[in-house]
């Protein structure tokens, strides 16, 4: 941390905000959540590194998108991105594009995903909590008077899973 803070130090940053210990993959850290309180219009944020600021690309570029779009700048030391500049906001919009490109293709290939198993025969979502023979003896029970907290605890589900099910008969 101490290479970092030098760096941020020689390049003129007034304020340096640190999560040490914690994980770039958590989102919500003290410190930068102490950071987006702080910072105004104007102001820029400079970085280290990215991987200094969020682990995955999509997660970065909606935090940077965020300060930017707030009239903040942005600048990375090392990977020599400064929103101020033309160079840097290309490398910015590519890393977005990027970012949006792959998040999509997740999106596409987990549809296709789930449609070929559905051919397949697979049934997608939660396994049911009860049979349907079950079902049955549950409707008949409570055409009978049962409450549906008794027969909830009776086969230990929640009463609102026993509502719905009565619900779909």
């Amino acid at each position: 941390m101490d290479l970092q803070i030098n760096a941020l130090t020689l390049a003129g940053c007034e304020g340096i905000y640190r999560d040490h210990g914690v994980s770039g993959t958590v989102i919500e850290r003290s410190g930068l959540d102490a950071l987006l309180d702080d910072i105004q219009p104007g102001d820029t944020l400079v970085v280290w590194k990215l991987d200094r600021l969020g682990r995955s690309l999509s997660n970065l570029i909606f935090l940077i998108q965020g300060i930017v779009g707030r009239g903040i700048g942005f600048c990375s030391l090392k990977d020599l991105i400064d929103t101020s500049t033309a160079g840097g906001r290309l490398s910015f919009h590519i890393m977005a594009a990027l970012a949006e490109f792959e998040r999509d293709m997740i999106s596409e290939r987990t549809k296709a995903g789930l449609e070929a198993a559905k051919a397949r025969g697979v049934i997608i979502g939660r396994p049911q909590k009860l049979t349907p023979q079950t079902i049955i003896e549950i409707h008949e029970k409570h055409n009978q008077g049962h409450k549906i907290e008794a027969l909830a605890k009776e086969h230990s589900v929640h009463p609102r899973t026993i509502a719905r099910y009565l619900k779909s008969i």
